[in-house]
């Protein structure tokens, strides 16, 4: 059997685990800020704790399914902020899955629910969760709560979580907060970014969803060798994941190998490099990307994290899945009747 290290989800919304089979939303949205305002904001005003604990309980086991043993999560709930991210956090080391949280400050709900963001951000890295300072997008942020997020991130020498450009609402304001960027930062999507802008940190290229949400190509190779593979909360099979970023730069470029986006996924062990060390031994008996490319239905046996076995013949240890996944549908209900 081939064995690799656990993946890293580069990028994801944990609380996404709960939305499938959602009721419509009451328009049928037509463009991106319309799938933001029909679909996603309504979910986010409608979570409570309990419902973050068992989406994150449900997203952290269905990675760990996967193969990944390391989430980078952006979160938002502006209605259950305080404490969310340690809810998160606490879910997430229940089933075995390293996790870095964030929350997406924004100022959608108001200069106070901005202040709140900003400030469940620094209480989670101030108690000692492993965590960014979270941006939503800067067309949802003032000038001031931007500078305040940036100096927060500097202040507690951590990066900076954020989406830029992810459709055209956000192409000049996320190109201006490119600008700023360190090196420790995670910039998401990046679709609309022009040509040569310089940048630092990490870019997470989010396939699936890009497609899912037509906004456009992000063509990643122009960013060189600083791409990372997220899902924005579609799962975390970051084979799949990596199959469809192969297809999608193939359809674009038919001189491309899969070496290119393996070397996205393996860039992720750049934000997570504990992730680097666990050991995944997989049903299928070679790991190459020319293989994996063409192969679907490749799945973990077992995983090790931190000596400690969480997968074992393709069952977790440290949780019920079904009662898990019990819950998670119970939370679901929840929150469609809150919709």
């Amino acid at each position: 059997m081939g064995t690799t290290p656990g993946f890293v989800c580069s990028h994801h919304h944990l609380y996404s685990a709960l939305v499938r089979g959602m009721p419509a939303p009451p328009q049928t949205p037509t463009n991106f800020l319309e799938i933001l305002e029909q679909v996603w904001w309504r979910v986010d005003t409608a979570l409570d704790l309990e419902m973050l604990e068992w989406s994150a309980k449900l997203g952290a086991l269905e990675a760990l399914k996967s193969g990944t043993t390391a989430i980078v999560d952006h979160h938002e709930s502006p209605n259950a902020i305080e404490g969310s991210l340690s809810v998160i956090a606490d879910a997430c080391a229940e089933v075995g899955v390293r996790v870095v949280c964030s929350y997406g400050v924004t100022d959608r709900h108001g200069p106070d629910g901005a202040t709140a963001g900003l400030a469940e951000n620094e209480r989670f890295i101030k108690d000692g969760g492993r965590g960014m300072v979270g941006i939503h997008a800067a067309f949802t942020c003032e000038q001031a709560t931007i500078d305040a997020a940036v100096g927060l991130a500097e202040d507690l020498d951590v990066g900076v979580h954020v989406h830029v450009a992810e459709g055209f609402t956000d192409a000049g304001s996320g190109a201006a907060l490119a600008r700023r960027s360190k090196e420790n930062w995670l910039l998401v999507h990046g679709v609309h970014l022009p040509d040569g802008l310089s940048f630092a940190g990490m870019m997470a290229h989010n396939p699936r969803s890009n497609m899912n949400n037509s906004v456009g190509y992000a063509d990643p190779k122009r960013f060189g060798g600083r791409v990372v593979l997220g899902t924005d909360g579609i799962g975390a099979d970051m084979l799949d994941e990596f199959r469809l970023a192969f297809v999608k730069l193939r359809e674009d470029n038919v001189t491309t190998t899969p070496q290119t986006p393996w070397n996205w996924l393996e860039n992720g062990w750049m934000l997570v490099p504990e992730a680097e060390a666990d050991e995944v031994t997989w049903n299928y008996p070679t790991m190459d990307p020319w293989h994996l490319a063409y192969t679907t239905g490749v799945h973990p046996i077992d995983i090790t994290v931190e000596g400690e076995k969480v997968l074992d013949n393709g069952v977790t240890t440290k949780v019920d899945e079904a009662e898990v996944r019990a819950k998670a549908a119970e939370q679901a209900k929840r929150l469609f009747a809150k919709l």
